[in-house]
C-alpha cells in the first residue's frame, strides 16, 4: 500500500514540476523547434527532465514520511550526479554543447558514482565456462565507459512520442521486480517512485485518446539523467558491496535494457560501417524503420515496450533458473548479431515489417482515408448514402466519385475515395479504420464492392510508387496502373456528416496514393 501511495505521489510531483516547467520553456528558450531531421510540425518544450529531477530530490523526504529514513540507500552520490547530468542536457537543449564537452561531464559524473556513491563495476560475472572477468584496475576506466554509454542509448532511443519514456517504465518495472526479489527495499522503493516520475512524464508525451501529439519532450536534460539512474540501478544491483549480495548477475543487466542498448550499438556500428561519423544523427534508428513500413506512432511504442519487456523477461527468468552467466552472455550477443544483419539493411527489413503490419490488421500511418468500389453508375445514391451513415462524425473529410476512362466488362467502372487529412494523427487513422470496417460490412451483400482504406505512399523503400498511380487502383483490383479516371462527382464537409447538396470542386489526388 506505502509503494502504491509513493508511486502516486511521484506521479504527481513530476506532473506539476512539467506543468510548470512547460508554462516557463518558452521565456526560456527550452523549445524543440521543428528543422532538420526533427519531424514534429509545432514547437514543443522539452523539459521531461524537470519532472524526474523534481522526484529524485522529493525521494528522500518522501521515503521518510511513508518508510522512515532507514529504508533508503545513500542517496547523496545520485543527487550530486544527477542535478549535474540534468543541467549538462538543459544546457545541451538551449545551447546545443558539442558531444566532447557532454563527454567529459558525463566522465565526471561517472566519477563521483564511484569515489562519492561507492558504485563501481568490479566484475562482468562468469562470460565463459569457469572464467569470472574481474576488472580490477579497469574497474575505474569501465564504469566511467558503461556510465557514457548508457547515458547516450536513452538519448538517442528518445525519437518518437512516447518511446523512450515506454521503454523506460518496463525497463524499471522489471528492475524493481529484480530488486523486490533479491529483498532489497532500499532500491525497491526508489525505482517505484522514479517510475511514478516517469508516468507523469508519459502523461503529456505519450499518444492517447485526447492527446494527439506529445505536449512535452523528455529532453537531453531528462534522457540523461534517465540513463545516469539506469547505470546507477544496473551497477548498484549486480556487485557484490559491503557485504551485501548482488541482487543478479552482471549480464541480467543486459537484457532488462536490451532494446536501447542494441539500438545505440546497432546504429553507430552502422554509420562507422558506412564511413560516417557515429556521432551524426540519421533517421535509421529501429523505430523509424518502423515508421517508414506504416506503423502508426503509438503501434511503435507498443510494439517496442513488448519488445523491450520480453528481453527483460528472458533476463530474469534466465537468472531465477539458475542459466550460466556466459549462456545468458552469449545469447544476447547472438540475438544483437541477428538485430544487427537486419537494421543494417533497411530496404530489406522494411518491407517485411509492412508485412507484418498488414499481417497484424494495423492501420498504415498512411492511411488518408476510404476506398469504395467498383460500382455501377445508378448505385452511386445508394452508396453514398451507406458511406455517410458509417463515417464516424467529427472529423473532415472530402467525398470524390470517379469514373474509370476504360470500361470493363461487367460495367462496374465507378468508385468513391473518400479523403481525408489524417497524417500524424495516430487516433484519427484508427478511427479511419473502424468506419472502413463499419461500411465493409454494410456493403457485404453487394456483390463486387471492394472497400479498403486509402493509402497514401512515399517513394522511400515503396518500389510501387515507381509507376503511375490511379486511384483506387493497383494490384489488388486488378487494374493496370496508369488507367485515367474522370471526377464526376465531389463533396466536402469539415464536421463528418453528409451535405444535403454537394458542390464541385477540383479535387486532386496527392501523387502516391491508391
Amino acid at each position: 500500500m506505502e509503494l502504491a501511495v509513493l508511486f502516486g505521489a511521484c506521479l504527481l510531483i513530476s506532473g506539476v514540476a512539467i506543468r510548470v516547467s512547460a508554462m516557463l520553456a518558452s521565456q526560456l528558450g527550452i523549445v524543440d523547434r521543428p528543422g532538420g531531421h526533427k519531424q514534429h510540425e509545432a514547437s514543443t518544450p522539452f523539459v521531461g527532465g524537470c519532472g524526474l529531477i523534481a522526484v529524485v530530490v522529493s525521494v528522500p523526504l518522501l521515503v521518510g514520511w511513508f518508510f522512515g529514513d532507514s529504508a533508503l540507500f545513500r542517496i547523496r552520490g545520485m543527487l550530486l550526479g544527477g542535478l549535474l547530468i540534468f543541467l549538462t542536457g538543459l544546457a545541451d537543449d538551449i545551447w546545443r554543447l558539442g558531444f566532447k564537452p557532454r563527454f567529459m561531464i558525463q566522465a565526471v559524473v561517472a566519477l563521483s558514482m564511484v569515489f562519492i556513491g561507492g558504485v563501481e563495476l568490479r566484475s562482468l560475472g562468469e562470460l565463459l565456462p569457469g572464467v569470472r572477468v574481474d576488472l580490477g584496475w579497469l574497474a575505474i576506466p569501465v564504469t566511467v565507459f558503461a556510465t557514457i554509454g548508457l547515458i547516450n542509448a536513452v538519448n538517442m532511443i528518445d525519437g518518437i512520442d512516447g518511446l523512450s519514456g515506454s521503454i523506460s517504465l518496463v525497463c524499471l518495472a522489471l528492475t524493481a521486480v529484480v530488486a523486490h526479489l533479491a529483498n532489497n527495499t532500499g532500491y525497491t522503493i526508489f525505482i517505484v517512485a522514479l517510475m511514478g516520475g516517469v508516468g507523469g512524464f508519459l502523461y503529456y508525451n505519450l499518444r492517447y485518446p485526447g492527446n494527439s501529439r506529445a505536449r512535452v519532450f523528455l529532453g537531453d536534460n531528462g534522457s540523461m539523467l534517465l540513463g545516469f539512474l539506469f547505470v546507477w540501478l544496473f551497477i548498484a544491483l549486480s556487485q557484490n558491496r559491503g557485504g551485501q549480495q548482488a541482487a543478479m548477475p552482471p549480464v541480467v543487466a543486459l537484457w532488462l535494457f536490451a532494446l536501447p542498448l542494441m539500438d545505440t550499438v546497432g546504429i553507430m556500428l552502422r554509420r562507422i560501417w558506412l564511413g560516417k561519423s557515429p556521432f551524426r544523427p540519421d533517421r535509421h534508428h529501429l523505430h523509424h524503420l518502423f515508421l517508414r513500413a506504416g506503423f502508426r506512432t503509438c503501434d511503435v511504442v507498443a510494439f517496442a515496450a513488448v519488445m523491450q519487456f520480453l528481453f527483460g523477461l528472458c533476463g530474469i527468468l534466465g537468472m531465477l533458473l539458475g542459466v550460466p552467466d556466459y549462456l545468458m552472455f552469449w545469447s544476447f550477443v547472438g540475438v544483437f548479431g541477428v538485430y544487427f544483419l537486419l537494421i543494417v539493411r533497411p530496404w530489406r527489413l522494411v518491407p517485411g515489417l509492412r508485412r507484418l503490419n498488414n499481417s497484424l490488421g494495423l492501420p498504415s500511418v498512411q492511411v488518408r482515408g476510404i476506398f469504395v468500389g467498383y460500382l455501377r453508375k445508378e448505385r452511386i445514391s445508394e452508396v453514398i448514402g451507406v458511406i455517410s451513415a458509417g463515417l464516424t462524425r467529427g472529423y473532415d473529410y472530402q467525398l470524390s466519385i470517379h469514373e474509370l476512362g476504360s470500361s470493363r466488362t461487367d460495367g462496374r467502372n465507378v468508385y468513391c475515395v473518400v479523403h481525408i487529412p489524417s497524417e500524424g494523427n495516430d487516433q484519427l487513422i484508427g478511427k479511419i479504420q473502424r468506419d472502413a470496417m463499419r461500411i465493409r460490412r454494410r456493403l457485404a451483400r453487394q456483390p463486387g464492392v471492394e472497400v479498403r482504406l486509402f493509402l497514401c505512399r512515399k517513394s522511400e523503400n515503396d518500389p510501387r510508387t515507381a509507376y503511375s498511380p490511379i486511384v483506387g487502383g493497383g494490384s489488388r483490383t486488378g487494374e493496370r496502373r496508369g488507367v485515367r479516371s474522370t471526377l464526376i462527382y465531389s463533396m466536402e464537409r469539415g464536421d463528418g456528416s453528409m451535405p444535403s447538396e454537394a458542390h464541385g470542386f477540383g479535387l486532386s489526388v496527392p501523387p502516391g496514393c491508391s
